[in-house]
């Protein structure tokens, strides 16, 4: 069977190349006779993928040396609580509201202290961002909260917001390596690897090392400070070590085909290709006003119930899969990732002109 195109939200598409470097090692990892599932995370050969991999993510990402990087476990959802256990010193924070996982944050973060909404774009289904320039934020705020790019609305801060000196606190899952980034701009950035990098199990945080807290709140597990896998080089406990190894050979394609500058330009083509179908169609449309659209996530609707399930069983059928949208949303939705080639793109507009004409 020929690889289907995949436009799923996450676990997403990986480049076939790393597919294949990583089916070609997997019995026997460059001559060491074993898996590196198979492998101990303290031998030499593993220091190595790992180490590797943090220096990788450094170059591509421009990291400053007084950032650490950590490779977690426990996806985006851990990080909710592990945030304000390790940053929340005056028990109060502001979030920014743009959709279902910043509102998730910011549930888990009202167990730890005051976690204060700032702003919100709930009222339009979360289809823009709100206006971040001018926000109610107070000086004995810890930091401030964001989702920088929304997976199931698809929005994504085209401006970071004005945090009036405050930490920047940013979980950026679904646009990680997908664009140039000023990482100075972030007192943490974070995201879980499934949908730009790797295979899920993965979370990687990046974060200031002066941020660190030597003490956490009362009562915070020794697995949930960040200065346990700080000190250790992510090397505490056992870490996921085969999907760190998996993300250490997309580091490396991303650095071959040209960094974060050739990501951008081409996840800019990609998602011109579909944004401008939908802008001219008569039968489908999408979601979010467009000076907030997601390069990441697409997602599309005819208005028609009953048409929209038509139109993902009969695309499925054809080899585009996992388009169906999230249930708040409804209709469509196409993540056209870093690893989805353009012509993947390409033919699914094809397929959508075919399927209008014939359903007018």
């Amino acid at each position: 069977m020929s690889r289907v195109y995949n436009f799923s939200a996450g676990p997403a598409v990986l480049p076939e190349e790393v597919l294949q470097e990583a089916a070609d090692e997997m019995l026997d990892y460059r001559g060491c006779g074993m898996s590196v599932m198979e492998m101990s995370h303290r031998s030499k050969t593993y220091e190595t993928i790992i180490t590797e991999a943090e220096q990788d993510l450094r170059d591509i990402m421009n990291i400053p040396d007084n950032y650490k990087v950590l490779f977690l476990q426990g996806g985006a959802h851990l990080q909710f609580a592990m945030i304000p256990m390790n940053l929340m010193k005056n028990r109060k924070a502001g979030y920014i509201l743009t959709g279902q996982w910043a509102k998730k944050a910011f549930a888990e973060a009202k167990l730890y202290g005051e976690a204060v909404e700032l702003a919100s774009s709930a009222d339009k289904t979360f289809s823009y961002i709100p206006d971040c320039s001018d926000l109610p934020i107070t000086d004995d705020m810890d930091y401030v909260y964001i989702c920088e790019n929304n997976t199931i609305y698809g929005t994504k801060y085209k401006t970071l917001p004005n945090t009036k000196g405050k930490i920047l606190v940013s979980d950026v899952s679904s646009c990680f390596l997908s664009e140039p980034v000023d990482v100075t701009k972030y007192g943490l950035i974070y995201g879980g690897v499934q949908k730009n990098i790797g295979p899920a199990g993965v979370v990687i945080v990046i974060i200031r090392e002066d941020l660190i807290p030597d003490e956490c709140l009362p009562g915070t597990p020794t697995m949930m400070k960040y200065k346990t896998h700080a000190d250790a080089g992510s090397l505490y406990n056992t870490p996921p070590a085969y999907g760190i190894y998996i993300c250490g050979k997309v580091f490396k394609w991303i650095k071959k085909m040209g960094g974060l500058s050739v990501m951008q330009q081409r996840n800019i083509e990609k998602a011109k290709i579909l944004y401008d179908f939908l802008d001219s169609s008569q039968l489908f449309k999408g979601t979010v006003v467009p000076e907030d659209r997601s390069l990441m996530n697409v997602p599309f609707v005819t208005g028609d119930e009953e048409m929209d399930a038509k139109f993902i069983k009969e695309a499925t059928a054809a080899g585009f899969v996992s388009l169906k949208g999230h249930r708040t949303v409804g209709g469509m939705r196409a993540s056209i990732y870093n690893a989805m080639p353009k012509e993947g793109v390409e033919k699914l507009v094809a397929f959508m002109k075919e399927f209008e004409a014939k359903n007018k």
